[in-house]
């Protein structure tokens, strides 16, 4: 890489974090501005448009950003899925970890999911949506629930993935010291899953209508 594309590099990540230290002081992506966000990078808002049209280009990266951290973290998840046997608490512990190390890109998205950015919200939709379909196809792999059909399964994904989108801010920042141990984030996401999955062990699919299923 030339030391100018270096530096074209370098500019555009620090607009990224720029944007995202100043959500951190909890405003919503749609709240900043291009000046003030070229400023907290230490550039002239001319100089914005060298690397994003607008500021939803610049969301969009951001969201292409937490989409690669999410996805190297899914990969571990799986391979302590097919290695140690799908130990839900150790799962949790990785994803955690990950959040911990990489805080403000999952405040971005944890907050942005329901923010007041169109673009930015449909891109994070699709994002949940891939993670759905390849935790989907992991599912199908491992055949741990063969008595449910390929739809049934896409529900299941579905739960699974939207239970912890909807946990995400939550587990930001540390709970409260006195908070029970049962109420933490960790413990209820922990729960909730184990839940998801015995209780899809003993479900029947889609076949089922309301009243046969609640009898």
């Amino acid at each position: 890489m030339s030391p100018r594309a270096a530096q074209k590099q370098q500019t555009r990540h620090a607009l990224m974090d720029a944007a995202r230290c100043l959500m951190d002081s909890n405003r919503g992506f749609d709240s900043l501005s291009l000046r003030e966000v070229s400023r907290a990078a230490g550039i002239v808002p001319t100089g914005f448009y060298r690397h994003f049209h607008d500021m939803d280009e610049l969301g969009l990266a951001l969201v292409d950003e937490v989409d690669a951290t999410f996805r190297d973290t899914l990969r571990e998840v799986r391979r302590n899925e097919f290695e140690l046997g799908g130990i839900i608490e150790a799962s949790t512990r990785i994803f955690l970890d990950a959040i911990s190390a990489n805080r403000n890109q999952f405040l971005f998205l944890a907050r942005e999911q329901y923010g007041g950015s169109q673009p930015v919200r449909q891109a994070i939709g699709r994002l949940r949506q891939q993670i759905t379909d390849d935790l989907a196809a992991d599912l199908k792999l491992m055949n741990r629930m063969p008595h449910l059909d390929a739809a049934a399964i896409d529900v299941v994904s579905d739960l699974v993935v939207k239970t912890v989108f909807a946990t995400l801010p939550e587990l930001i920042d540390p709970p409260a010291a006195s908070l029970p141990t049962h109420l933490t984030p960790e413990a209820k996401m922990v729960q909730q899953l184990r839940f998801i999955f015995i209780g899809a062990k003993h479900w029947q699919g889609l076949g089922l209508g309301l009243d046969s299923a609640g009898s």
